[in-house]
């Protein structure tokens, strides 16, 4: 783990996002902003459903032989004049990117929106060793400015308004006129664009992400709405790719089908502003481009996955389409999942990272609605695996004792079938009985973690097991009819 964690206080992060009235406000954006624009991009494309299962199956094969295909990413790469770091963790990540800032005496670097980058921590390590990273990505930007983590994927500065990043403009831009106007989100992206245009001429060295590496090319893939991911690679005499080893697929018809599922999954676009393919340092006969071109792929608990069963999550393409659409997510943001990672993807990456014992709460911070599964663009079924960490943290006896113990109490009766119909019946008929005027119980013995926040419904009409019973006697009755 490199990244600070507040993961284990998911519960105080949650309740204090339930009471921010500013960002419940701001939450609103993301259902409004994303969802319904995602359903329109997808109801333009008929075959969308099967490029899902395409997207699905290529990022499967390439993990079922990413030995291979890593080392003939590395080949083409070293063929094109650039160079592959392969990093074990982020520390060896984070040494690794200093050596090749102090190759070329940086002082400063432009950065591209990364979420490996987030992971490693590596602005806080170069500012620790006198090198000066700059966001270029305007959210990064804007939360670069106040210290704080991504809150979504694809839009980090999803939880702010336009009058808090004013506050932060004004506080930070020493050269900003206090008489001038940034009332209008226009004016905010003048004054930002102003400030970095002269952050990037400066610029020593450029760091990306990537959203793709394609082993047939050598070649790395950013996906973004702003030119900022093309200046940063472009102007500075070095630029290094940061990258996590599932990244990868095979060949260019490869990448091409996952980008038609892509930026329909995350912002409702048919396809990104831009899409930009970059293989190698500048040749003699490029008008411009980097020196010196380094690739540096970060394992960092990847390879523990592959063969698991967490190893679909490995398939992601970090589109953002599962918080968009999560409850839970919408409640209460991505800060309050404490890491890196927020929404249904980091309740299941989060823990295979940093530990289930760090972060067994994020798996069973889910409605189990489904939503995050229907819309993945490459099927990763995360209600599934968020149960597989559920399972995880009970046997590690990680759970709450309440838990444990009303799990085994349940068990008890559910080894017993004629016992459990019992007492299940004898359950709803007091209930029943008990809850017959109100028809809800604001309190219950043994459910206060419950009834705290929401009551309970009085139970009505008979059991499951009886109506079970009942529906497919009449199934049965009509079928011999």
């Amino acid at each position: 783990m490199s990244v600070h964690s507040t993961s284990p206080q998911f519960k105080e992060n949650a309740a204090q996002a339930l009471g921010d009235a500013q960002l419940q406000r701001a939450l609103g954006n993301v259902k409004q902003g994303f969802i319904d624009k995602r359903r329109k991009a997808v109801e333009r494309l008929p075959e969308f459903e099967g490029l899902r299962d395409s997207a699905r199956d290529i990022k499967n094969h390439t993990l079922r032989h990413l030995d291979l295909y890593l080392e003939a990413y590395e080949a083409k790469v070293k063929a094109s004049g650039g160079h592959v770091h392969f990093a074990r963790d982020a520390g060896e990540a984070r040494e690794i990117i200093l050596s090749l800032c102090r190759d070329v005496n940086a002082r400063t670097v432009t950065k591209g929106k990364s979420m490996i980058a987030e992971e490693i921590g590596i602005n806080d390590h170069l500012e620790t060793n006198g090198i000066t990273p700059i966001e270029t990505d305007l959210g990064e930007y804007i939360i670069q400015l106040r210290h704080e983590m991504p809150s979504h994927i694809i839009a980090p500065a999803v939880h702010l308004n336009a009058t808090q990043v004013e506050q932060d403009f004004r506080r930070v831009h020493k050269n900003l006129d206090p008489k001038r106007d940034l009332s209008q989100p226009v004016q905010l992206l003048t004054e930002a664009r102003a400030v970095l245009r002269e952050r990037f001429l400066a610029a020593d060295v450029g760091i990306t992400g990537a959203n793709f590496l394609v082993a047939e090319t050598g070649t790395s893939v950013i996906v973004t709405n702003e030119g900022n991911g093309d200046l940063t690679q472009i102007l500075p005499k070095t630029h290094i790719v940061l990258a996590s080893i599932e990244k990868l697929v095979p060949t260019l018809e490869d990448v091409s089908q996952i980008l038609r599922v892509l930026a329909r999954s995350a912002t409702g676009q048919d396809m990104s502003v831009y899409t930009t393919f970059s293989t190698g340092p500048r040749r003699v006969s490029d008008a411009d481009g980097p020196e010196n071109y380094h690739v540096v792929l970060i394992d960092n608990g990847r390879s523990a996955m592959l063969g698991t069963s967490f190893e679909e999550m490995l398939r992601c393409i970090r589109c953002g389409a599962c918080m968009n659409h999560c409850p839970v997510y919408h409640a209460v943001g991505g800060h309050a999942y404490g890491w890196v990672y927020p929404g249904p993807m980091g309740a299941v990456l989060t823990p295979a990272l940093i530990g289930v014992d760090q972060a067994g709460h994020l798996p069973n911070a889910s409605t189990f609605c489904g939503r995050c599964e229907s819309v993945c663009p490459v099927r990763i079924p995360l209600p599934k695996l968020m149960r597989h960490w559920r399972d995880r943290e009970f046997e590690h006896h990680l759970s709450p004792a309440a838990v444990r113990s009303g799990l085994a109490f349940w068990g008890f009766f559910a080894k017993r079938p004629a016992l459990y119909r019992l007492a299940t019946r004898a359950a709803m008929t007091s209930l029943g009985f008990a809850g017959r005027n109100k028809g809800r119980f604001a309190w219950l013995p043994f459910a206060r973690g419950w009834t705290k926040s929401r009551d309970l419904p009085a139970p009505q009409g008979d059991t499951f097991q009886a109506r079970w019973k009942r529906e497919r006697g009449k199934t049965t009755q009509r079928g011999t009819a």
